[in-house]
């Protein structure tokens, strides 16, 4: 089974001015001539991490990350003001301009494959490839499997320390009661909230393997508004239009493109995936049998970097 890459360090890094208040942390790693590919990291919210870089061969690849708005080196974190999906989707495309590449592969999982997808319809032919993990179509379904009925059924106590974190009156609906939990004056229940909302989807992306902290439950000001911005995406629908990926599905028939998703995933389950095949029936399309949502784990890594491996004999076929 094929394992991540050695650990490397950037050759470049820089902040990516917008025209707003917003300055995007950008960084280069491994072959500044090679296959450019860019890193989307899901939440929204979470950031990049130096293992991001280490699914790419560094002799093959030109390796650009970025911390979308207000998450990670991103400056000012946390805030929401200009931070909506089609504000990352233009980011990208200045940071492709900026750096001066014709074209690249997407590499997202979860809401990271969401973007990848949406910026794909805006610029197809910006794009040589994708290589998609963890599929999620931002669609109501998506949303109310996480956050009303589905996976609460699976995880029933957690799901009832989170609904018990919320004031009794705004218990009724989920997302819009976190936000007003947050967006109060209560630090105590703000700090609440937000630990359980972390606690939760935790929960969830780890599966039995999460074993919470009950003795360190600080929570920093920093998660807060980490929460703030998961949950001010939610509360949009994460700014785009029902089932708009899998209709403009159409635009994307044409760009080589490798879908992985784990059966055990359960923060989004393998309907997503088949959906997307189905809209992208040229795709590769790979399951798992025994992997779940995030990218860690010999079956995923073993998956993700064989497909970042097939696309560099793949684009230096077509090249040549």
């Amino acid at each position: 089974m094929k394992t991540l890459y050695p650990e490397i360090s950037p050759y470049h890094t820089f902040f990516l001015e917008t025209g707003t208040q917003h300055a995007v942390y950008v960084e280069q790693s491994g072959n500044p001539d090679g296959i450019p590919v860019i890193f989307l990291h899901g939440g929204p919210c979470s950031g990049t991490k130096p293992d991001h870089r280490r699914f790419f061969n560094p002799d093959c690849y030109h390796i650009i990350l970025f911390d979308q708005r207000g998450c990670g080196l991103s400056v000012p974190f946390g805030e929401l003001e200009h931070n909506r999906t089609q504000d990352l989707i233009d980011d990208m495309e200045r940071i492709r301009l900026h750096i001066g590449v014709e074209q690249w592969l997407l590499f997202g999982g979860s809401w990271g494959a969401a973007l990848a997808l949406l910026y794909a319809q805006q610029q197809p032919d910006k794009v040589m490839g994708m290589i998609i993990r963890a599929v999620f179509l931002a669609r109501q379904q998506d949303l109310e499997w996480f956050a009303k009925i589905g996976v609460n059924l699976i995880y029933p106590e957690q799901w009832q320390r989170l609904l018990e974190s919320i004031p009794e009156p705004s218990r009724k609906e989920l997302i819009s009661g976190l936000c007003t939990a947050l967006g109060g004056n209560d630090e105590v229940a703000k700090r609440r909230v937000a630990k359980e909302w972390q606690a939760w989807g935790a929960q969830v992306a780890l599966g039995n393997d999460y074993m919470p902290d009950r003795q360190n439950e600080h929570v920093t000001e920093k998660m807060v508004k980490q929460v703030g911005m998961e949950l001010h995406y939610a509360k949009h629908h994460y700014f785009v239009t029902e089932n708009q990926i899998l209709e403009n599905c159409a635009l994307l028939r044409n760009i080589p493109t490798i879908i992985i998703h784990g059966r055990q995933d359960l923060v989004c389950p393998i309907e997503a995936g088949m959906k997307l095949h189905q809209a992208l029936p040229e795709a590769d399309y790979i399951i798992l049998p025994n992997a779940g949502h995030i990218a860690q784990g010999a079956e995923m890594i073993d998956a993700l970097v064989s497909a970042t491996d097939k696309f560099v004999n793949v684009l230096s076929h077509h090249e040549t």
